[in-house]
């Protein structure tokens, strides 16, 4: 086994794992996600050219060239509403290929760990081997969220409401309160039951989240900060690159062109931080059920 995975690690050994081993094997990664989300990526980017969208730079109405820049997004989103619809359709697929990429990622890390050899192509058909308990967990889980969201701005949508009426500021500092409790709350059981993929892929459950469960015991602050992490790292690098080139390339498919290779790039950081901490949340659980066998002998033997 890899002595990297076969303790424990903080915070900050994950953070360093993940990226040791984003920059180790990423040709292997990013093979991985292109094959899967490579052609939703490309027919978005024909629909984008055949609805008539500028290659190299894409320019709207206006004086100055910020202006031209930043009307080209308005203009480009107003005037091509089937291509936005076509585009929406098509990542719409990506529903059901994204978390194939994911689960062989996970599987890919999982050889690391224990030091067995593996090809791009075997580690892909062992995640399909798994693609029904992974296509029906993730839907079960994003009903879970979609219900975990709505109930919460429902509440605090009636309580501003009422409580403006009674007294507007106190109606609005109570609505406010209302959504940071609901948004950390709801954090914490999405980390709870967050390795519920994981459960699917590796050790074989059905829907993984009473497994999930158990493994995010004692460490749902952590894997919620972790979480929080790898989100605004990847949305970061996100925001930047697109920011930067569309200040100069406008709403045009060079830049849909970039920001499709970021985000093939950042899904491999993130599926990476995830794999880690589904290892070293097992870890952990592994050697906790271990002492807890020694301690029930220790008894039964005095």
């Amino acid at each position: 086994m890899d002595t990297k995975f076969n303790r424990p690690k903080g915070f900050g050994e994950i953070l360093d794992l993940t990226f040791r081993l984003s920059k180790n094997k990423f040709s292997d990664f990013l093979l991985i996600n292109l094959i899967f989300m490579g052609p939703i990526y490309l027919l978005q980017i024909f629909i984008q050219l055949f609805s008539g969208v500028s290659f190299f730079r894409e320019l709207g109405s206006g004086d100055v060239w910020y202006e031209q820049i930043l009307s080209s997004f308005e203009e480009t989103g107003s005037a091509n509403l089937g291509a936005d619809l076509g585009i929406i359709a098509v990542s719409f697929f990506s529903i059901f290929l994204f978390p194939v990429a994911s689960a062989a990622i996970l599987i890919a890390i999982n050889h690391i760990k224990k030091n067995e050899e593996y090809t791009v192509g075997s580690i892909i058909r062992e995640a399909f081997s798994r693609y029904g308990p992974i296509l029906g967990s993730s839907i079960l889980f994003v009903l879970l969220l979609i219900g975990l969201i709505i109930i919460p701005i429902i509440i605090v949508v009636l309580v501003g409401v009422i409580g403006a009426l009674a007294n507007p500021f106190a109606g609005i500092l109570m609505a406010i309160l209302l959504f940071i409790g609901f948004a950390i709350g709801i954090g914490l059981l999405l980390t709870r039951w967050g390795f519920y993929f994981g459960a699917v892929v590796l050790d074989g459950e059905a829907i993984g989240f009473t497994r999930s469960w158990k493994l995010s015991k004692k460490r749902t602050w952590a894997l919620f900060g972790l979480y929080i992490v790898f989100s605004l790292i990847v949305s970061t690098i996100s925001y930047a690159v697109e920011v930067s080139f569309g200040l100069f390339l406008g709403n045009s498919i060079l830049l849909s062109i970039i920001s499709s290779v970021v985000s093939l790039f950042t899904m491999v950081i993130f599926s990476v931080g995830y794999a880690v901490m589904y290892l070293d949340a097992k870890t952990r659980h592994d050697a906790d059920d271990l002492k807890e066998m020694i301690e029930d002998y220790n008894v039964v033997q005095s």
